[in-house]
């Protein structure tokens, strides 16, 4: 495979190991509900820094990841701040903010992208999906990275979202009308997107002139366009007739003996006198769903316009230019939520600037009634005043008067929507009673060549709030394993403990299955992790805190046919007398940093 070289990427090829254990820290009363590391989250700090503090309690189980990073256009002032121990990345700090004269720029981005890319992909779970949005300044860089980390064979598509309805004004070549959402798979061999809804001009095209007693169907292609070895047989009609295969005739899909099976299930149709080429029928009622298209049109997912006019209307800044610049729409990422996740899914952000993605999860979850749960990271100054608490009014509601408006469709009039009126009536038809009940009015417009359904609501004093809960975190001091001894660091047990049973499994911690007072953490594929630990120096610096014989008896006798790995800060038994009485304990020393694995 074709490898992506940049400056510096023999520094940060494993950078993300080096990168110390943060503890979330809640600020309860700048979240909604009580405080819950494993409900919603706001995080504010650096999302490398953020993503490792996620790990102990993440791990492999985030079902999708969407995330929106700098384009690196050079106009964005975004800066490289990663703590990296390389002369030339010191040089790098001193250089900031980066700019479009900046030689570099290429290189930084895809430095300040590898560690977090390569931790998002240990947070992402066996069946889930991963989704950036970027344009031409980076795609091309982005798509060898990700083949280096997720595996080329996991890439799943390069999808074009037409983002703007009118060309740019101040464009001097082209208008640049689009931007790319590339999706990868953490296993392609385990994920599907989640088929689309069928509309009725679909379904319309599917009928029954046989009377079949599976219903209505349409017919499908038979004939192979390109050369199949097992296709190249002839076949003969049910009135007679010979349909020659190759060479001059056909090239058939199928096996001929896969036909006649076919045949006699009466899955083929010869057409009514029995003299047509043969189809497959294919029935309505087997089929799941419509596949994804990779073209997303704005009339579906929203546009950049539309995003910030949304923003402004939540927030109420004083001026416009106070909220954030870039916004992406709800529409879109509740198109990607739709493709990539069931009521349960867990969907991290780890660049969320405006707190889209949370509004998009909120909205699912009330459509569906579901209970997905979303974490956003953002490590600017505005992550409170403008992602959270964009979330706390999305939530609770917001003060407005006047009329909510909210688009429903947006289709240009093109001859092809001209040709299928009627399809276009049934769409505009079935938004109305679909979505009716929720607005005073349903309105119905042709502007610029576009017809456009909005819902619309007359507000008196403030807006629904979409209901949930969330909680904000700041991140702690980092977890230095070899300062736990000293007293200059003394975490919390289940603190310290999901970044122990993290590194020693490279699965995450469940709380629940956590009993401090016994020194258990957790077992991972018949192995049981055990912390014997309690935040007091004195109590870590006297013999009830080493591993003891008896206690080791204690812990093995609990799985008996398990292995047992204890942390601890001494041990009064070697491994030998542990072998020798067939006691199935490894001891690991506190600090841990002794016996740090390398999962590079």
């Amino acid at each position: 495979m074709t490898e992506l070289n940049f400056k510096g990427k023999e520094f940060v090829y494993n950078h993300h190991l080096a990168v110390p254990f943060r503890p979330l820290v809640p600020h309860p009363e700048k979240g909604i509900g009580p405080v819950a590391l494993d409900g919603n989250l706001v995080i504010h700090g650096d999302n490398l820094h953020a993503l490792k503090a996620l790990l102990p309690l993440y791990a492999g189980k985030v079902d999708c990841i969407f995330i929106d990073p700098p384009y690196n256009t050079g106009n964005e002032g975004w800066c490289y701040n990663d703590n990296v121990n390389a002369p030339m990345i010191r040089e790098w700090l001193a250089s900031n903010p980066i700019g479009i004269e900046d030689g570099l720029r290429h290189d930084k981005w895809c430095a300040m992208m590898w560690p977090r890319l390569r931790l998002l992909h240990e947070l992402l779970s066996d069946t889930g999906s991963f989704w950036v949005t970027l344009d031409d300044n980076e795609i091309h860089r982005a798509r060898m990275m990700l083949d280096g980390i997720f595996g080329e064979s996991n890439f799943v598509a390069c999808c074009i979202w037409h983002k703007n309805y009118s060309p740019k004004p101040s464009a001097q070549f082209f208008s640049d009308d689009h931007d790319y959402i590339l999706v990868y798979a953490k296993d392609k061999l385990t994920w599907r997107p989640n088929m689309l809804g069928r509309t009725e001009s679909m379904n319309a095209r599917y009928s029954n002139p046989d009377n079949d007693p599976r219903g209505a169907w349409k017919p499908g292609d038979l004939s192979a366009r390109n050369y199949y070895s097992e296709g190249t047989y002839s076949i003969r009609c049910p009135s007679g007739r010979l349909i020659e295969g190759p060479p001059g005739g056909n090239y058939w899909r199928v096996k001929e003996a896969k036909l006649w099976e076919m045949n006699r299930d009466n899955r083929i149709w010869w057409g009514e006198d029995g003299n047509n080429v043969p189809s497959i029928k294919r029935f309505l009622s087997e089929v799941r769903g419509r596949v994804p298209q990779t073209l997303w049109e704005y009339d579906e997912v929203g546009h950049t316009q539309d995003a910030k006019k949304e923003l402004i209307s939540i927030l109420k800044p004083e001026k416009a230019e106070d909220v954030f610049i870039t916004p992406k729409p709800v529409a879109l990422i509740s198109k990607v939520l739709d493709l990539a996740t069931d009521e349960n899914s867990v969907v991290l952000d780890s660049f969320s600037g405006s707190g889209t993605t949370a509004h998009a999860v909120l909205e699912a979850n009330k459509r569906d009634n579901g209970n997905r749960r979303f974490i956003l990271v953002e490590m600017e100054d505005y992550a409170d005043k403008l992602t959270a608490e964009r979330v706390r009014r999305v939530i609770e509601g917001y003060p407005f008067k006047g009329s909510q408006r909210t688009e429903l469709l947006r289709e240009r009039l093109n001859w092809k929507a001209i040709s299928n009126a009627g399809d276009l009536v049934h769409k505009v038809e079935a938004i109305e009673n679909l979505h009716g009940h929720e607005y005073d009015r349903i309105k119905k417009e042709v502007k610029d060549g576009e017809l456009i359904v909005t819902g619309e609501k007359t507000v008196e004093e403030r807006t629904d709030g979409l209901g949930g809960a969330f909680t904000y975190c700041t991140l702690g001091d980092p977890v230095e394993l070899d300062k736990v001894l000293t007293g200059e660091t003394l975490p919390s047990y289940e603190g310290l403990g999901a970044a122990l049973f993290h590194m020693a499994t490279s699965h995450a911690l469940d709380p629940a299955k956590v009993r401090e007072a016994d020194f258990y953490l957790g077992a991972v594929a018949g192995q049981h992790v055990w912390l014997i630990y309690k935040p007091d120096l004195d109590w870590l610096k006297s013999p009830e805190s080493a591993l003891t014989l008896s206690r080791a008896k204690e812990f093995a006798a609990t799985a008996p046919d398990a292995r047992h790995l204890v942390i601890a800060p001494a041990r009064f038994v070697s491994q030998k007398m542990l072998a020798e009485q067939n006691i199935p304990v490894e001891f690991v020393p506190l600090p841990f940093a002794l016996y740090r694995i390398d999962r590079s």
